[in-house]
């Protein structure tokens, strides 16, 4: 039961956003009584942030599954940059960032999501650096992987108001070139030393 309504508030705060989602909507998407869900989470706020502790597995998981099936290679650095523009494209996604303008004005929810996002950050990042293959303590890497999610984050956030999966696909293969150029000339400056 807990997990149906937390199922359901993600699916909702895709649809309709944070404002537009309500315990009586997650209630009845959920298939689960008005007092079962009180019971479960007795408010908004605490639905939200079990759902936003659910979202950050759920995110974790699917980065992680999709860094699984990445093909080594010469192509790898285009794949590791697609996966994670598909990622932050994604209903996860959209639903995260609900959360994340929601909490900008509500203490309590900023509270749950803050550290929250921080992990999932971190972890973002991490998974990164090791799908890349990439040495971070060489100067300028740490910046080009951050560069890489902040990148994918904006394109992200573009396409929850317009479907621009043609200029995104664009842009992240012209920054995958960026890439492989860059974490090449370090690997030959590092020969040369």
């Amino acid at each position: 039961m807990r997990a149906r309504l937390l199922e359901a508030t993600v699916e909702l705060l895709v649809e309709r956003g944070f404002a537009g989602t309500s315990t009586t909507l997650v209630s009845d998407r959920a298939g689960v009584s008005r007092g079962a869900q009180l019971h479960h989470f007795p408010t908004k706020n605490d639905l939200v942030v079990a759902a936003v502790e659910h979202l950050t597995e759920r995110r974790g998981a699917e980065l992680a599954e999709a860094v699984a099936h990445l093909p080594t290679g010469g192509r790898r650095t285009r794949a590791v940059v697609e996966m994670l523009g598909d990622h932050f494209a994604s209903p996860v996604f959209a639903a995260a960032l609900e959360l994340w303008v929601a909490a900008r004005t509500d203490d309590a929810l900023l509270a749950a999501v803050g550290p929250l996002e921080q992990r999932v950050g971190r972890e973002a990042h991490r998974m990164t650096v090791a799908a890349l293959g990439v040495d971070e303590s060489r100067p300028g890497v740490r910046e080009l992987v951050q560069a890489t999610l902040d990148l994918v984050r904006g394109l992200g956030l573009a396409s929850t108001i317009t479907d621009d999966s043609a200029r995104r696909r664009r842009i992240l293969r012209e920054w995958a070139d960026v890439l492989d150029r860059e974490l090449d000339r370090d690997d030959d400056e590092g020969t040369q030393e």
